[in-house]
């Protein structure tokens, strides 16, 4: 792999207006394509095969006049202090508000709260259901106007007005002040960690270009393949920070490469060469972990992790060709001043290339660190062990959900109708309770309304239920729906229980009736996918573990390194499960990271930060012990080759987590509570992976094992392929004054690559 990098490296550099010709060609067709492509809207949550689901799809085809996962908004009235809602003048608003929407355009019923009881026992609070023909994603702009417009209506008479429902959801957009933050800090910490704005510049430049193709296809894409607003900050997302990361490697390399005395082209193709091979096997762990996702079987979690894997193959092409194109046209000037400087100084004086000597005196930090860990390894890997699994207890009190209104802020109109709902009606209002009877196998009238009969009598004596409504028959009679209220919320606990007590008290009708009897709506649903998602995250957990190991008994040739790596990883992310229970459950720093609603973590999250922190953890993990192999292949000690793997990559690993986890934390700053429990976890999982387990851990294991940290059975040495992610090949095939045969385009002289 190396050797073929190598040229490619090579390649690009010598053809770097031809490459960059046709990276900002590929740009310019993705923009185009996404300007011209209709915009992707929000997409239902569905999870096949769950009883929920089942229920949804036998509702559409009973029903075909409605639609049963619709658009679906509630207006709430309240009357002014001291009256009540009943009153003449208030009743005459309320009706006059609902008679505007009544018979609008895709408006397919609205209910009339005195005729329905649709008011509070107080008489303060009440509220009407507007259904419509279409889904929230379908809803014209006119449509929604329309609501607001009615809203607004019956504030001008004095009522307070709010919307709950999902008629309003709208997609989330990237692009807010806490990312611009996260790209301003990675900007910082890239001209530290490099020593020039032209090299700081250069990675920020691909990483973005090759951010804002993926986002364009996304866009492009969005309406075809169904991609929603979090598929494309998802892109975004992992785009930006695997993309600088993967530049700042290479260009490090090549940085490094230089001062040793190479040549900058031959400086390009060893750096794609060595970090090149690294950044391939990173990117790939990502791509497959993020494309894994789709053996869970929720369509939404599919897309996410195609379009996230989308964006890391992206970056890391920008970074095997792209970057070293960019080598070719700034040169030296991507070198520190001072390394320039030494380098003019030579060739002025007719000296062919040589290494550019360091400066003597102390050594870096990252040396220093390294061989402190070697002084006291035991100590070192008790602290941070144990360390990290205090961090790690909350999560044994993790409890899946699906964020709500509940969860919104409470300057959305949604959140205060969900307030309002709650007052006036009682929590579990929110989140009622669909119960579907199919009596098909039966047949007549008389048998339907029995079997329904029997339902409701089942259903309202569950402890827990407040209400049971009256059953609606299809028109052919053989199915009926009714509606079940919890007394709690939708989101706790008992409602959870609930759900399943009906479901098991339902089961004996239907074994009296031969009828089929499900629960759902969209309470039910989130609980169907959030207990499917707990049982699927063992299963693709050792998938994971398993991958792991796998891939780095061939890239390190080492049993003992595969096992350490994948233990690592489980602390790593336990220690990020337990952040998410505490902010996100017990409201641990909620105020400070703007999250004004506490409750279950989103369902989705578990599975995939660990899909995501598997490929970013791999990363650090190869970078750091490349250059330790590296040093053991030509001969190293134990002890040498950890203080030589820290003294190269220590700093650009640090430098590369800093940067990842700014991207990452930027997104904390968005209103969705998808993208807001994404940023925390993955922040703080990068954190906790790259300056706890890599930069504590690793080395103190290392240690502690020695020799044996690289043995590998005879047999597993003899049936592994050598990638040679170190780039062996390099030293003994391709000596420093190799070309790559091109005779179009000749090598250009040193000279003219000054800064």
């Amino acid at each position: 792999m190396a050797t073929f990098l190598y040229r490619i490296g090579r390649w690009a550099f010598r053809r770097r207006r031809l490459v960059g010709g046709l990276w900002l060609g590929a740009l310019l067709l993705a923009l185009a394509a996404a300007a011209m492509a209709p915009a992707g809207e929000e997409e239902d949550l569905s999870m096949p095969g769950t009883e929920s689901q089942k229920a949804f799809d036998l509702l559409d085809e009973r029903f075909p006049e409605s639609n049963s996962q619709g658009a679906e908004a509630r207006l709430v009235f309240r009357a002014p202090d001291g009256q009540r809602v009943t009153a003449r003048e208030n009743k005459a608003a309320v009706q006059d508000t609902l008679g505007s929407l009544d018979g609008g355009d895709q408006v397919a019923s609205t209910t009339d709260p005195y005729e329905s009881g649709a008011v509070s026992e107080d008489g303060t609070i009440a509220y009407s259901t507007i259904t419509y023909t279409e889904g929230a994603v379908d809803l014209t702009e006119s449509t929604k106007s329309a609501l607001e417009d009615a809203a607004n209506q019956a504030r001008d008479a004095g009522l307070t007005v709010e919307i709950g429902g999902s008629a309003l959801d709208a997609e989330e957009e990237p692009g807010g002040t806490t990312e611009l933050i996260g790209v301003a800090v990675a900007a910082v910490v890239l001209v530290l960690a490099l020593g020039s704005l032209v090299a700081a510049g250069l990675s920020l430049l691909t990483a973005l270009l090759g951010v804002a193709i993926a986002f364009g296809l996304v866009s492009a894409l969005a309406v075809p393949l169904g991609l929603t607003s979090t598929v494309a900050i998802l892109a975004l997302m992992l785009g930006l920070a695997v993309g600088i990361d993967y530049a700042l490697f290479i260009t490090s390399r090549f940085r490094d490469e230089c001062a040793q005395g190479s040549e900058p082209e031959e400086a390009a193709g060893r750096a794609v060469g060595t970090a090149g091979s690294a950044v391939v096997f990173a990117g790939a762990t990502v791509f497959i972990a993020l494309v894994g996702l789709g053996v869970v079987g929720i369509p939404e979690l599919t897309k996410i992790g195609m379009g996230g894997a989308g964006a890391v193959a992206l970056a890391v092409l920008v970074a095997l060709t792209l970057v070293p194109a960019l080598f070719g046209l700034f040169g030296r000037r991507i070198l520190p001043r001072a390394h320039r400087k030494a380098s003019s100084d030579r060739r002025s004086g007719g000296e062919g290339p040589h290494p550019v000597p360091t400066a003597a005196g102390r050594p870096g930090l990252s040396t220093r660190w390294a061989r402190f860990v070697l002084r006291r390894p035991v100590a070192v890997l008790m602290i941070a062990g144990l360390g990290l699994g205090a961090v790690a207890l909350p999560a044994l009190s993790l409890e899946l959900g699906l964020p709500g209104d509940e969860s919104k802020s409470v300057e959305t109109t949604q959140r205060r109708a969900y307030d309002l709902l709650s007052e006036g009606f009682g929590p579990g209002f929110n989140g009622p309770l669909t119960v579907v009877v199919d009596t098909s196998a039966s047949s007549g009238d008389a048998d339907t309304r029995s079997t329904t009969n029997q339902v409701v009598k089942t259903v309202r004596g569950v402890d827990g239920v407040a209400s049971v409504g009256d059953p609606v028959l299809s028109r052919t009679k053989d199915t009926a729906i009714l509606t079940a209220v919890p007394r709690t919320a939708p989101n706790s606990g008992e409602t959870k229980d609930l759900v399943h007590a009906i479901r098991g008290a339902v089961s004996g009708v239907e074994a009296d009736t031969g009828a089929t009897i499900l629960v759902t709506g969209t309470t039910a649903m989130n609980i169907d996918i959030s207990e499917a998602m707990s049982d699927a995250l063992i299963p693709y957990l050792t998938v994971v573990i398993g991958l792991a190991v796998l891939l780095l008994l061939v890239v390190f040739r080492s049993v003992l390194v595969p096992v350490k790596a994948a233990l690592g990883f489980l602390l790593s992310v336990g220690a990020a499960f337990g952040v998410l229970v505490a902010v996100f459950q017990w409201g641990w720093a909620a105020d400070l990271l703007g999250i004004e609603q506490t409750g279950p973590v989103m369902s989705l999250m578990p599975i995939l930060i660990i899909g995501i922190v598997f490929g970013l953890a791999m990363d650090y993990e190869v970078f750091l012990l490349t250059r330790m192999r590296e040093a053991h292949v030509h001969g190293a000690s134990p002890g040498e080759a950890i203080v030589g793997g820290f003294r190269h990559s220590g700093r650009v690993v640090a430098a590369a987590a800093i940067i990842m986890i700014s991207v990452f934390a930027g997104f904390v700053g968005m209103s969705s509570p998808t993208i807001q429990t994404m940023g925390v976890g993955l922040a703080a999982a990068v954190l906790f992976d790259a300056f706890v387990v890599r930069m504590a851990i690793v080395p103190a294991v290392l240690a502690l094992l020695g020799h044996r940290a690289w043995w590998l059975p005879r047999i597993l040495d003899r049936v592994l392929p050598n990638v040679d992610i170190e780039g062996e090949a390099l030293t003994r095939r391709v000596p420093a004054s190799a070309t790559v045969p091109d005779t179009a385009v000749p090598p250009l002289p040193v000279g003219r690559h000054q800064g």
